[in-house]
């Protein structure tokens, strides 16, 4: 896995997801927010544990 991609998954999710969160909430509302919440979060635990680097 290339170093690069390891180091902006975490720092992609923590910017990406108090922007997108909020601005959908205050435009579609509240419900389709929280959908957005739980997809945006689900989809950053998934890229998070693939790209997880494990000590040998």
């Amino acid at each position: 896995m290339l170093r690069w991609l390891v180091a902006f998954t975490p720092i992609a999710g923590a910017i990406a997801f108090p922007l997108v969160v909020p601005l959908t909430i205050s435009r579609l509302g509240l419900a389709p927010g929280v959908v957005v919440a739980l997809l945006l979060s689900a989809l950053w635990f998934i890229a998070m544990l693939r790209t997880a680097e494990m000590p040998h």
